[in-house]
């Protein structure tokens, strides 16, 4: 490790970069005549030895349909990503499945079992994960939606979780979906946002449904959807539900399947938006002194161009027209299109999925987790999703679209998408499964962003992605003043500059049940050696550095 000097990297002598050098040895760029895109599927060999429970196979009542969450933590603080498994149970006994799951990342994309020693006993049909540093101790902790009381898990150290879930006052009982931290007061902690989905007896469940004249599963038409709950984070270690206060309880609540929290207008207020099935989504948009207003409708972002109401599942942000704000993309139901809302101004959105190549190609699929990544490290974001449908009974014969299905990985090309597919790239695009929960990251420091998959009711699967060569660089943030418990910087916002270009990340957390990486991973044009950066952080605190060497992982401390 080398420590770069202040005074030679930073305008604010405060602020010091550590430096974690590339370990994969020197790259080299590809044949021409080579795969951009080159991933291995890796099941069993990474010591990952879970499939995932999420009531019988095929399903026959929607509490099984969702599947389980991952989470990605660094709960030993050494550096790497750590990976928890919100697993689930059965309908005959909810409370007593076969838990959940912490796995330790050992290096090499080799993982070891620790929920027992990790002190973790959650049995119960577990759903989402959020991530974060609750109490500002300097280590991340988890929550975990759940159908039933949620749960809080305290790291405490030394590899050791405690549930503090009735002390903290979090343990909503009702069916949760999707979870994110985000300091949604600039007061220097992590307030937390639960979305709920519907109300569901397993021991009296619903009769049977229609769906293109062929019987399946009820829901969630039919059943009452449940309101979402906001907790504010008092600072003590317990949280007050501010739901009803922070007027975030809309005259109808919705089928919540997904959430994330970023701003959206770079007002330096850390707003909220909800994914719902079925139904428009919400964007709580954050006036200060813990209020909030529902813009979703008047925002443009509540649904589609044609005003039609979608389902709503995976949540991707990225800034695709380069104009300083988040973006979303949203994957959707089968026989509609997954949705890209360009964030024209901060205030409004404009549905542009048809004019970026995203529209017509995916009505067959029904899509679950996305990412925007640079995945081929050519400095553009590509866009990865991952599709099965909910009816066992799906083919495209009865439903247009099947039960099992590929992924979907489109190439960033200009001002378009472009699909790519075999034998341009590696076989995982042609695999057909039951996919839900996706998390992004570098899990083996090699500079590429890999995929771990959790499938309904199979196994958890890792994508290496064996790009050869590339450049890179990753940021990650650390506030560690006394008056910040905020300490990964959640809700910061990064942009890069260098030589014919730019770009720009922000650290957040959310998305379909899943906690993504805690840091920024950038691709760059090969003859890139250095960029100057900006962090903007949570408050708006604007922190500058001058020169931060490539193919690098940078940690930027906030004075």
């Amino acid at each position: 490790m080398n420590l770069i000097q202040p005074c030679a990297q930073c305008s604010c002598l405060a602020v010091c970069a550590l430096l974690l050098t590339n370990c994969a040895g020197e790259d080299s760029q590809p044949p021409s005549n080579e795969p951009v895109f080159r991933f291995s599927t890796l099941v069993g060999e990474t010591a990952i030895n879970l499939t995932t429970t999420s009531g019988t196979q095929p399903a026959t009542q929607i509490l099984e349909v969702n599947g389980p969450g991952l989470g990605l933590i660094d709960f030993d603080n050494d550096g790497d990503l750590d990976l928890f498994v919100a697993n689930g149970a059965t309908l005959s006994d909810p409370e007593n499945g076969p838990g959940s799951r912490l796995y330790e990342n050992l290096g090499g994309l080799r993982f070891k079992d620790v929920t027992g020693a990790a002190g973790i006993h959650l049995t119960r049909w577990a759903m989402g994960v959020a991530v974060g540093d609750y109490d500002g101790d300097g280590r991340d902790d988890l929550y975990v939606t759940c159908y039933g009381p949620n749960v809080l898990l305290r790291n405490e150290g030394e590899g050791r979780f405690t549930d503090v879930t009735k002390h903290a006052g979090v343990g909503d009982p009702r069916w949760g979906t999707s979870c994110a931290f985000g300091d949604i007061d600039n007061d220097g902690d992590l307030d937390l946002y639960v979305v709920n989905y519907l109300q569901f007896d397993a021991a009296n469940p619903p009769g049977r449904s229609h769906f293109k004249g062929i019987e399946v599963m009820a829901g969630p038409h039919g059943l009452p959807a449940q309101h979402d709950i906001l907790y504010e984070n008092l600072g003590d270690g317990t949280f007050r539900d501010i739901t009803a206060a922070a007027n975030c309880l809309p005259a109808q609540p919705g089928y919540g399947l997904g959430v994330i929290i970023i701003d959206f207008d770079a007002d330096g207020r850390q707003d909220i938006f909800v994914g719902n099935d079925s139904m428009t989504n919400f964007l709580f948009h954050n006036l200060g002194e813990k209020r909030f207003e529902e813009r979703g409708v008047l925002s443009g972002i509540a649904a589609n161009i044609d005003g039609g109401e979608q389902a709503t599942m995976g949540i991707a942000v990225a800034d695709v027209d380069a104009n300083g704000y988040p973006d979303l993309f949203t994957t959707n139901f089968s026989s509609d299109t997954n949705t890209l809302h360009l964030n024209l101004d901060g205030a409004f959105f404009d549905d542009r999925t048809q004019q970026f190549g995203l529209a017509l190609i995916s009505r067959p699929f029904l899509g679950w987790s996305c990412g925007f990544f640079d995945f081929d490290l050519d400095g553009d974001e590509d866009l990865l999703m991952f599709n099965s449908h909910v009816y066992p009974q799906a083919t495209m014969d009865a439903m247009d679209s099947d039960y099992e299905q590929t992924p979907l990985l489109f190439e960033r090309e200009g001002k378009r998408f472009a699909r790519r597919t075999e034998p341009q790239i590696g076989s995982f695009l042609n695999e057909r499964h039951r996919d839900r929960a996706a998390v992004f990251g570098d899990f083996d420091h090699d500079g590429d962003i890999d995929v771990i998959v959790s499938e309904l009711n199979g196994p958890i699967r890792v994508l290496r992605n064996d790009h050869p060569g590339g450049n890179w660089l990753t940021i990650e943030l650390r506030d560690e003043r006394e008056t910040s418990r905020n300490h990964r910087g959640l809700g910061s916002r990064i942009e890069l500059t260098y030589p014919n270009g730019g770009q720009r990340r922000w650290i957040y957390t959310g998305g379909y049940q899943t906690s993504i990486a805690p840091y920024a991973h950038f691709g760059l044009p090969a003859d890139v050696l250095d960029v100057a950066a900006v962090i903007v952080w949570p408050d708006g605190y604007t922190q500058r550095i001058e020169s931060l060497p490539t193919k690098a992982r940078h940690l930027i401390r906030r004075p």
